[in-house]
């Protein structure tokens, strides 16, 4: 009785975990781990990979410009107008 009270306060303050891509990576890695006799090593490297992907594309979405104008920079970056001084 006092393990599985003890199992519990444990679980109640413990800090959430960030599973992003995990399980996704885990379902696809347990298949894929199922059809050559590995299905639990499919999902734990599921897991990793997905996990390091969905890092990758957090990464690559903070780093996207945020669609707004730049006044500084002119809309066409090839042609440059040329004034005539008649």
């Amino acid at each position: 009785m006092a393990a599985a009270f003890a199992a519990a306060i444990s679980f109640a303050l413990a800090p959430a975990a960030d599973a992003k891509g995990c399980i996704k990576g885990a379902i696809v890695g347990s298949v894929a781990g199922h059809m050559v006799g590995h299905g639990k090593l499919g999902a734990a490297a599921g897991c990793v990979v997905g996990h390091h992907e969905a890092n990758k594309a957090d990464k690559a979405n903070a780093q996207a410009p945020s669609g707004r104008s730049d006044p500084d920079r002119s809309g066409d970056a090839g042609s440059e107008r040329v004034r005539s001084s008649a």
